[in-house]
């Protein structure tokens, strides 16, 4: 049972660069009134169809219903929501950082 691959490599140099169906995930922070803490989830959908949603449900009074990149789906109430930030998660991120002195 083989199953296709889902990411594409290219081998530059010594560096091996995988693009993985994964790299273009969307971070969702949405702050809920009178919760202390945040629901944060990470999305396959556009910024523009995310940000659509949330106003939305808001406007209507509605409830926001998300899926994240596992399949599971997130329902806030469009009235309880404090704040939703919406930014492209970046990829691998590695480096070194060095002390000014």
């Amino acid at each position: 049972m083989n199953q296709p691959d889902q990411s594409r490599s290219r081998v530059i140099g010594y560096t091996r660069i995988v693009f993985s169906k994964w790299s273009h995930l969307v971070e969702v922070r949405i702050g809920v009134q009178h919760s202390p803490r945040e629901v944060v989830l990470e999305s396959t959908e556009t910024p523009a169809k995310i940000s659509k949603a949330v106003a939305d449900a808001i406007a209507n009074d509605s409830l926001l219903s998300l899926t994240d990149d596992k399949g599971r789906t997130i329902v806030v109430p469009g009235n309880k929501i404090a704040f939703v930030e919406i930014g492209v998660q970046s990829t691998g991120r590695v480096g070194f950082a060095t002390g000014s002195n």
